[in-house]
């Protein structure tokens, strides 16, 4: 067992975890945190898509160990005060989503493509995203959601 210090949406969690922990595991079941999703457990699909320490990482493929003093933001830290998101809004607007299971990685992944890239191309944010698979939609709502998102924030 393993003691570990974290920032979850702001807010300090110390917590013991088993060194094999997985972080997607941890979120979930010690945390009651239920957006990060796990689609594949071997981070080729992207739902499990949080940030750490401000950039997106796939939370199947770390150790809730290996990130012990970092700050980590899931999909439900992104709403502020009752409010979605600019990239929640934008998704939600131009129905970026079918069924919803990979919703929260490419949301989770497109603000981070947003804070390093202002004004993203189509190409851009296809390859951006291209860690996320979706198996329902044929991305383009996804793309406008991301563009009309990298507008507003």
């Amino acid at each position: 067992m393993k003691s570990i210090n974290l920032t979850i949406n702001g807010k300090k969690i110390s917590k013991e975890v088993e060194d094999y922990t997985l972080l997607s595991t941890f979120i979930r079941e010690n945390l009651n945190l239920t957006g990060t999703h796990i689609g594949c457990d071997t981070s080729q699909c992207g739902a499990c898509v949080v940030h750490v320490d401000g950039k997106s990482m796939k939370s199947c493929a770390l150790l809730a160990a290996d990130v012990n003093g970092a700050k980590v933001t899931t999909i439900e830290g992104l709403a502020e005060n009752g409010k979605l998101h600019p990239m929640q809004e934008a998704f939600k607007k131009h129905h970026g989503l079918q069924c919803g299971y990979c919703t929260p990685g490419m949301v989770m992944s497109a603000v981070d493509l947003l804070k390093n890239k202002k004004n993203p191309s189509d190409k851009e944010i296809r390859e951006w995203l291209e860690g996320n698979i979706c198996r329902c939609t044929g991305y383009q709502n996804i793309v406008a959601a991301v563009k009309d998102a990298a507008s507003k924030m």
